[in-house]
């Protein structure tokens, strides 16, 4: 899909990020396929909470809600993704994406679990 960070802010824990999807991405109506949507926010909100943890930590998606707006044809999406509220484990994160002409077509709340990464040995 593309994946293209344009914009990151670590501090106040948000982030934009751009996505191409092209034609193989699209439903019988030629309109981008929802899970591939899904996806995108996924990959949005996801790295929002990313780029605020300190190196050997991730966030694996516990939860993600996602709501279709309207029709999505092909082409560039704009991901904008921030930090709700971080805890000690969970994060709350919230997002939208936009289509090549700026209407939001698609927004999504997600749940992420803060994890460490440890060696093969203690997997």
């Amino acid at each position: 899909m593309g994946w293209e960070l344009v914009s990151v802010d670590p501090d106040l824990g948000t982030i934009e990020v751009a996505f191409q999807a092209g034609p193989q991405f699209t439903n019988p109506m030629g309109m981008t396929q929802g899970g591939f949507l899904a996806a995108m926010l996924d990959d949005t909100l996801g790295p929002a909470l990313v780029a605020c943890l300190p190196d050997g930590q991730f966030a694996p998606t516990v939860d993600l809600h996602v709501q279709f707006l309207r029709p999505a044809p092909p082409g560039r999406f704009r991901g904008r993704g921030r930090v709700v509220r971080r805890g000690r484990t969970m994060c709350f994160l919230a997002g939208d994406l936009f289509d090549g002409e700026g209407r939001i077509v698609a927004t999504a709340t997600a749940t992420a679990q803060i994890q460490t990464l440890t060696g093969p040995a203690d997997s």
